[in-house]
């Protein structure tokens, strides 16, 4: 069994957890956290995971003190369901980036794909949340790739202002989503949320730049952030429903 040194806790890694989301139920850093766990994969965190902390509270979160019990299937398989989401949400946004940017003729295919997305996370809400609301988030998250697009052509083409525009839309967007997620689950936090989008919409602007500029090595490192930071997103949603509906997980 892991060893955490004297002042430190051995901290099991919950559903929907994040290195980021521990970070803010502790009132610790990232970074601090990384210290602690040399070797650990930020973006590759599982279950039952134990790691130590030195947190900066005395107020512990409740999983904490359910460390000891077992994950349910249900929990597990709604955090994996979550996390494909995310990774197909950010993976064919990408190709989607390519296509436009290098004019290959499956741009059409590859965009509908994508949007293909919201509909997907659709699904999965409305059992939870009803029609209304799951149909609004598809309705919000299709304006977030809609802009992206908008977006990629505006700068492909050289139109400073079209592009300007559209990326202060898509930072409206993204707020909306911040602010609608909030509405329907105490669990998830308004302004956690717009930080993650945000970081999201920054990280995939400056991918598409790079792609734009030549840069393919660089945009891969990108992409490897999008991909973490996805993960994190998804395990914060998870960590909200699995709350919000315990009696179901």
């Amino acid at each position: 069994m892991l060893q955490c040194p004297n002042g430190s806790i051995c901290y099991k890694v919950c559903p929907g957890d994040s290195i980021f989301l521990i970070a803010l139920k502790f009132n610790t850093s990232t970074d601090e956290i990384l210290a602690a766990n040399p070797g650990i994969d930020p973006g590759n965190l599982y279950i039952g995971q134990v790691i130590c902390l030195q947190p900066n509270t005395l107020d512990l979160p409740p999983c904490i003190t359910q460390a000891s019990e077992d994950i349910s299937k249900a929990q597990v398989d709604l955090s994996n369901y979550i996390r494909m989401l995310w990774e197909q949400h950010i993976t064919w946004t990408r190709l989607t980036i390519l296509s436009m940017v290098f004019g290959l003729p499956d741009v059409d295919l590859v965009t509908n794909r994508l949007l293909q997305n919201p509909k997907d996370f659709e699904a999965l809400l409305k059992p939870l949340y009803g029609e209304i609301a799951a149909s609004r988030f598809e309705q919000l998250f299709t304006s977030h790739l809609v802009i992206a697009a908008d977006l990629i052509k505006a700068a492909k083409a050289g139109d400073s202002k079209a592009a300007e525009e559209a990326e202060k839309k898509w930072y409206t967007n993204a707020e909306e989503i911040a602010s609608f997620l909030a509405s329907i689950n105490p669990y998830w936090s308004q302004e956690a949320w717009k930080t993650m989008l945000f970081d999201h919409l920054a990280m995939t602007k400056d991918e598409a730049v790079e792609m734009l500029t030549g840069k393919y090595e660089k945009s891969i490192t990108t992409y490897d952030q999008i991909e973490t930071q996805a993960l994190e997103m998804a395990d914060m949603m998870t960590d909200g429903i699995v709350n919000q509906f315990s009696g179901n997980y």
